[in-house]
């Protein structure tokens, strides 16, 4: 090992070898010596160092890590013997001007080309993974995700009825059968290798066929759905071979282990990289914080994590999965790096993609730990999850302080639609400011985990100047397929939570449920203040039940339904609102339960383009003020600088001003 500077370096390559020294970043001339093969061997050899100086490290150690993907075929482990210290940390970096890849999956060799009715296909056998069978549900060919054969190829199937749902069925009750409408399925050969994918409320239910009766028009399955099916509920089906009719598409026979791939065009078996996944997990982080052992002070950047899946495990009586998904936001999706009591580490420029599962979970005792200017993309689950939905009574066991900074999250829940890309269950002061987030079929940031007004950990925490946008609805038209959603979503009491100068746009809900800003269930003491929200379907703002919430200086514009909404009327104060802009072209501007008058609405501007009646539920103006509302409140617009093209900077003279409004992002 070499010293450069204060630090002592190490060295990983795929032409590297073990038993070498991991000295240089090359092979020496005569293939005697030069960098290690694997991360295991490098955190081995710190162990090793550390035990020369008497367990204390003495300086930085930084592993460089050569370009190249490295297939693990366990996950790396880090236990708190591997932590460094403030004034010495250990980094695992890429090697300057390359990409290291750090894979849970296989490269499958071996294609053929053939014809097979009708279609051209590659074929290759599956061979066994590590000494077990393996089978599959995520592929990526050349860096792009697979399709599992599916029908319809695009947009959905809907539930055409559900008998086994009678009228007094609770909601959260699911179902093993539904009805299809005539042709949408048939009893296909392979038909029992399928999976039906079922969307219901804000959640999907996947269901593995057992029968489909044709000429009764039911499909059943091994497990039930999550929640209660309704008429009209969105599904697919996949993972039938007779339905392999589209480039991209794949299908893997568990019976005789061959893989069949229609190819993109220009796509040729000779320069194909094909790679399926084998791990769950690709990196563990193994503290004992209960013990006040914690993994920390290491340090990640510019690596890629790559290629996990995951799948409901079986039930340990039936052997069997009993339930198709999980209650919301795929909560028992598991991350692809899974952190428990992991403090004051760095992920940084890090890239997380061609995932299966959720990409970064920082669990029990996760503490100060910072995410900064990294990329999550194409990923099964969501992208980062911080918290539990326990609540911890020892301080060492609970997960609080985290940073998620300059981070694009985009292109998740691709397996399991129901997840969002951040997280935070029952954690507090956490910072999640000036991210990129788009593109998921549910919620985009999601806060707490308790319904209701119960005790929660879930406070103090700060989401700031992030653009978040194609939430429900996806960029490339498809969706909605969920309901029940926001652009940030809160859960429970949470004081000092603040929501503030966050973009919002393009969040659409299939029944019902687009919001921008979600205050769901007992949200309490939370404060929502200059952000920019439109084009939602079904209003900027909505407040189910909570209290003393306070709404200002924010712009809520464009909704399709409705601009704000409040549920459930309390015996308190829901929120407070005021300085706000209202401005929309279609809808209602205040929908919902608001005959309590159990809130307090003052110096806001409202503006609905084309003139009209501006009411308030079944109230006119003047009904409204003389009930205390909006005494000092303004109908007059705002004076836009674009609105059609969403620029909502203010104008000279803008009667907003009047109001003390303050200013705001283009």
């Amino acid at each position: 090992m070499r010293s450069s500077g204060d630090a002592f370096f190490l060295y990983v390559a795929p032409n590297g070898c073990d038993s070498w020294s991991g000295k240089t970043p090359t092979p020496n001339q005569f293939k005697t010596d030069g960098p290690f093969a694997t991360l295991r061997r490098a955190l081995e050899s710190i162990r090793e160092l550390k035990h020369q100086w008497g367990g204390i490290l003495k300086q930085p150690v930084t592993v460089l890590i050569r370009g190249g993907t490295y297939f693990l075929a366990e996950p790396l482990v880090f236990t708190p013997e591997d932590s460094g210290t403030l004034k010495n940390p250990i980094s695992f970096a890429a090697y300057p001007g390359e990409k290291p890849v750090i894979s849970g999956g296989r490269l499958l060799t071996g294609w053929e080309q053939r014809v097979a009715d009708g279609r051209k296909l590659w074929v290759a056998e599956v061979h066994e993974a590590f000494g077990g069978k393996w089978f599959f549900r995520n592929l990526w060919i050349n860096g792009h995700r697979c399709i599992r054969a599916r029908s319809p190829n695009k947009g959905y199937f809907k539930v055409s009825e559900v008998p086994d749902a009678a009228p007094e069925t609770k909601w959260d009750e699911g179902q093993n059968c539904f009805k299809f409408f005539n042709g949408d399925l048939k009893a296909w050969s392979t038909v029992d290798s399928g999976e039906i994918v079922v969307m219901n409320r804000w959640v999907e239910s996947r269901l593995p066929v057992t029968s489909v009766k044709e000429d009764e028009h039911v499909v059943c399955s091994s497990r039930r759905s999550v929640f209660r099916l309704d008429r009209g509920d969105l599904y697919y089906v996949e993972h039938v071979y007779e339905l392999l009719d589209s480039p991209g598409e794949w299908f893997l026979d568990r019976n005789t282990a061959m893989l069949y791939y229609i190819p993109l065009n220009g796509e040729e078996p000779s320069n194909a990289e094909a790679v399926a996944p084998v791990l769950s997990k690709l990196v563990k982080f193994e503290g004992k914080p209960e013990e006040g052992m914690f993994v920390e002070n290491l340090f990640f950047k510019g690596l890629t994590f790559a290629h996990t899946e995951w799948y409901y495990p079986e039930d340990p009586v039936s052997k069997k999965p009993s339930v198709g998904g999980f209650p919301q936001a795929a909560i028992g999706v598991p991350g692809s790096v899974y952190g428990e009591g992991i403090r004051n580490c760095l992920f940084e420029d890090c890239t997380f993609a061609h995932l299966g599962n959720y990409a970064l979970e920082l669990t029990r005792g996760c503490q100060n730990n910072r995410i900064i200017g990294c990329k999550f993309f194409d990923m099964g689950g969501g992208g980062i999850k911080i918290g539990e939905t326990l609540i911890r009574e020892a301080e060492n066991e609970q997960t609080y302080g985290n940073e998620i900074v300059d981070c694009h999250i985009h292109w998740g829940g691709r397996f399991f639609h129901s997840a969002v890309a951040i997280f935070i269950g029952q954690s507090y002061n956490n910072r999640i400011i000036h991210n990129h987030i788009h593109d998921f079929y549910y919620t985009a940031v999601s806060i707490g985990w308790t319904w209701g007004y119960g005790r929660s950990l879930a406070k103090g925490n700060l989401v700031e100047s992030n653009h978040i946008h194609h939430i429900g609805v996806l960029s490339d038209g498809d969706g909605p397929i969920l309901s029940d959603m926001g652009g940030v979503y809160t859960l429970g009491v949470q004081p000092g939570t603040v929501i503030r100068i966050n973009r919002i746009h393009d969040v659409a809900g299939f029944r019902y449920g687009g919001w921008g800003i979600y205050l769901d269930e007992g949200s309490t003491n939370i404060t929502v203040d200059g952000n920019i929200v439109y084009c939602t379907t079904h209003g900027g703002f909505h407040q189910h039940y909570g209290r003393e919430n306070i709404i200002r200086n924010n712009i809520f514009a464009f909704g399709r339904e409705a601009q704000i909404q409040r549920s459930r009327p309390e015996q308190h104060s829901s929120f407070t609102f005021e300085r706000n802009i209202v401005y929309w072209r279609e809808g209602s501007l205040l929908a919902g339960n608001i005959q309590d008058l159990g809130f307090f609405f003052d110096y806001n501007l409202y503006w609905r383009e084309g003139g009209g009646e501006i009411r308030f539920g079944n109230l006119s103006w003047e009904e409204w003020q003389k009930l205390g509302m909006d005494r000092n409140s303004l109908i007059a617009d705002p004076l836009f600088n674009a609105p059609d093209e969403y620029d909502f900077r203010l104008k000279p003279g803008s009667p907003a001003s009047k109001l003390g409004f303050g200013t705001h992002l283009k």
